[in-house]
């Protein structure tokens, strides 16, 4: 009996798919690097309604607003210690690109997400979800833009070395893209 290996299996579903006239993906193809901003609001939750509602589709999120202000804040520390919804992110959290290339930021979630550059990683402009984090200036400019939810933005020209970008709303979305 003949075993195929993963990298045997990857090489011949691609020589069949280059056979049949189809296209073959790079997963690390500087030219399609995209941070994606998420969250699971649960669009039925009237809790949401106040700060804009959820946008997600029926049975896309399940998180209520009372279950994300649960989970805001560690009870390990008394002094308020931020954490966030795990679900509340961006994925991936870290990428390293090409000088000259561009990344593409798309907000799935169901609520509006900024993605902020800052020279270093603080709180927004929400104090309430902001616990003991100093506020970062750039969340306090009025160049702040705000991604609504299905819309994405394109960073473009970034400099040789290390970019934090975080949400100004939800301060413990971040992210670091490494220009090579």
């Amino acid at each position: 009996m003949r075993y195929i290996t993963p990298v045997c299996l990857s090489v011949a579903l691609s020589m069949a798919l280059w056979n049949a006239g189809g296209t073959v993906a790079l997963a690390d193809d500087d030219r399609n690097k995209e941070v994606v901003m998420l969250d699971n609001c649960e669009p039925t939750d009237p809790g949401w309604t106040p700060t804009g509602g959820c946008k997600l589709k029926p049975k896309r999120g399940d998180v209520s607003a009372s279950e994300f202000f649960e989970l805001l804040f560690s009870p390990l520390y008394p002094s308020g210690a931020v954490v966030g919804h795990p679900s509340w992110r961006n994925e991936p959290s870290y990428l390293s690109i090409d000088e000259g290339r561009r990344v593409r930021v798309r907000n799935r979630g169901g609520r509006g997400h900024t993605f902020t550059e800052v020279e270093d990683f603080g709180g927004g402009f929400v104090p309430d979800l902001n616990g003991d984090l100093e506020q970062a200036p750039e969340c306090l400019t009025g160049e702040v833009i705000v991604v609504e939810p299905g819309r994405r933005i394109q960073m473009r020209d970034l400099t040789p070395g290390l970019h934090k970008f975080q949400c100004c709303i939800h301060p413990w979305m971040r992210a670091a893209i490494r220009v090579e």
